[in-house]
């Protein structure tokens, strides 16, 4: 049995390395990686399957402890998980969550992630690497049985989110925007760089949850099969017009020197009715799957991305009101929602103007 401690995450016990990381992106210490941090991360991934109903064959590709992968294999019904590692130093992990847990749905393989997913395909395709997904996505898709399910992991929001502009424009081939909007932009370029591959294989795609959280992004996708799916899966790719002094947003089908940011993802990030099957109760982070799972069902989808009360603030130069009271004003003349980007940011189909106008109207300062 491997040295470590064991944790208890849902209803499933895991053996971890006693050094392992608790929050942040986390550091490879020691051999084998784990991040306490992900466990809502995880939470997601059995609520999400245990609301797709059916039986399913899963692979969690790059499985670490095997923690994703036995917790799938222990909480939700039906399902039939491979457990892969390229490490042989996480074998041990695996196989004693295995034993400890009781699985007989659930099998170890030290196995590089791309030979097996050019091998053998399954039902759904977990892809949760150390960094930037990209190298490994073309290998996701080969693996992703007919409209199967992708679930991709980047960790890499700098370049994402504009910080590192060489690297993104270098491995996603984007632009990323920076500012208040960064964090959809970036979750957008990643779901565009999944598109873009998909429709190589003459596949598009259906998103059922896309999100930002702590220090990653995240998105499950269904895939849909077919020329004709991929390409309407293309038209929604897009470019952004984004002014940082006048708050000015646009979007455009094609690129043009205005319209410079992206390409971009810019259909929808959920399906919003299947969100609504995902059940909270018993997850380890019981509270946060509550709270993220109502914005996500209620969040407005519009392809301007965000606005944010902090950047309204700085460019009107009034006081901020409160976002609950905002969104009620702004809830009078169109439709607006709080985002789970960030606790300040909101959506709305209201034209800037109209969001300006009615910001002024909301703000403390003006009822002086």
């Amino acid at each position: 049995m491997p040295e470590g401690v064991i944790i208890r995450e849902g209803s499933t016990d895991i053996l971890v390395p006693e050094l392992h990381s608790s929050g942040g992106p986390g550091k490879i210490q020691g051999g084998v990686f784990f991040n306490e941090q992900m466990a809502f991360n995880r939470d997601v991934s059995i609520m999400l399957l245990r609301a797709l109903g059916k039986d399913m064959s899963v692979v969690d590709a790059m499985s670490a402890t095997g923690s994703r992968a036995v917790r799938i294999a222990n909480e939700v019904k039906g399902t039939d998980v491979t457990a892969n590692d390229y490490s042989a130093d996480a074998i041990p992990y695996i196989e004693e969550n295995i034993r400890m847990n009781g699985l007989d749905n659930c099998r170890a393989t030290n196995r590089d992630m791309n030979a097996l997913l050019a091998e053998e395909s399954f039902d759904y395709v977990d892809l949760d690497p150390f960094g930037s997904p990209v190298p490994y996505i073309q290998s996701a898709i080969r693996g992703c049985r007919k409209n199967g399910v992708l679930a991709i992991t980047a960790t890499d929001t700098a370049p994402l989110a504009g910080a590192h502009a060489p690297k993104c424009r270098r491995r996603y081939q984007s632009e990323p925007v920076r500012g208040y909007m960064c964090h959809e932009g970036g979750l957008r370029i990643l779901m565009c760089t999944i598109a873009r591959e998909l429709a190589k294989f003459d596949r598009g795609m259906k998103p059922l949850l896309s999100f930002y959280a702590d220090h990653y992004f995240r998105t499950y996708i269904q895939v849909e099969e077919g020329a004709a799916k991929a390409d309407a899966m293309m038209e929604k790719l897009g470019y952004l017009e984004y002014n940082m002094e006048t708050m000015e947003r646009s979007t455009s089908r094609t690129y043009d020197p205005t319209h410079r940011f992206g390409p971009f993802w810019l259909g929808p990030l959920h399906d919003q009715e299947f969100i609504r099957k995902m059940d909270p109760a018993n997850m380890a982070a019981e509270k946060r799957c509550t709270k993220y799972l109502d914005l996500w069902a209620n969040e407005l989808d519009t392809e301007v991305f965000v606005y944010d009360v902090s950047e309204l603030s700085s460019h009107i130069k009034m006081s901020p009101p409160k976002l609950a009271d905002l969104l009620e004003t702004l809830n009078t003349c169109g439709k607006a929602s709080p985002t789970h980007i960030a606790p300040t940011s909101f959506k709305t189909d209201l034209p800037l103007e109209d969001v300006v106008a009615l910001y002024i109207e909301s703000s403390p300062d003006s009822k002086h």
